[in-house]
């Protein structure tokens, strides 16, 4: 997909998260590094792309709580993981390593 030259950069990444088949390639790709760092924010971007306040209330979680577990310090459990992805549209699954 080719952008307009004078698009920025977060432009193209919300519009792009926003779509589930591009959002669930980043996330996929970015768990591939295993880097827990890389993906909060990989989470990060695709909620931000649907709108922080939406994502949590559709996460059943406080906003603040929301930030403060994606912030690059952030240490989500599996459960508020399952919770993100499920408000963006989005579900976490697991495949064998060696296909």
């Amino acid at each position: 997909m080719k952008t307009p030259r004078d698009a920025s950069y977060d432009d193209y990444m919300v519009k792009t998260m926003k779509d589930p088949v591009e959002a669930a390639a980043y996330i996929e790709a970015v768990m591939e590094m295993d880097d827990p760092a890389a993906l909060l924010v990989a989470l990060r971007h695709v909620a931000n792309a649907h709108g922080m306040a939406e994502v949590a209330r559709r996460a059943d979680v406080g906003d603040k709580t929301l930030f403060k577990v994606l912030s690059p310090d952030g240490n989500p459990t599996l459960t508020t993981i399952h919770k993100v992805l499920h408000a963006v549209g989005l579900r976490l699954s697991v495949v064998p390593e060696h296909a």
